[in-house]
């Protein structure tokens, strides 16, 4: 541990940018050689292929958790129900909330596939100019 007083606080040019307490001075800690090189190593590790892709999952899950906490309007640390079956069933609906929440706000393809051509009986109709409903649900209704 390093511990500065004021007088060789003040004069520093790199003053601004450290930390600030109530004395103007400042305690610089480091941590044990055994926990430092354990940083060192697993920092070094976190840059290979391997530890990202690993990683990569861990993410996409953390993320999914964190859009179910407060703050994202669906309030998932507090359940509304008692009892492990409902409580079940409202997760599972929140989740299938977000599910349609996240595919509406998926930008449209801009390939938009050209509709069916038109059967043979559609086609009759159109050349007799018979009228058609535009869903053959609709008749008989």
């Amino acid at each position: 541990m390093a511990r500065f007083t004021k007088s060789q606080c003040r004069p520093c040019p790199a003053r601004t940018r450290c930390t600030t307490t109530a004395d103007s001075a400042r305690t610089v800690c480091s941590p044990p050689r055994e926990l430092r090189d354990l940083q060192l190593r697993v920092r070094a590790e976190q840059q290979t292929p391997d530890w990202k892709t690993r990683y990569a999952v861990r993410s996409g899950v953390e993320d999914t958790i964190n859009e179910f906490a407060p703050g994202h309007g669906h309030g998932m640390r507090h359940c509304r129900y008692r009892g492990h079956p409902k409580a079940h069933l409202q997760h599972v609906l929140t989740a299938i909330a977000v599910n349609i929440e996240h595919l509406s706000s998926q930008p449209d393809t801009e390939d938009v596939s050209s509709p069916r051509p038109p059967t043979a009986f559609q086609t009759f109709l159109d050349q007799n100019e018979i009228p058609r409903s535009k869903s053959w649900r609709t008749l008989g209704s």
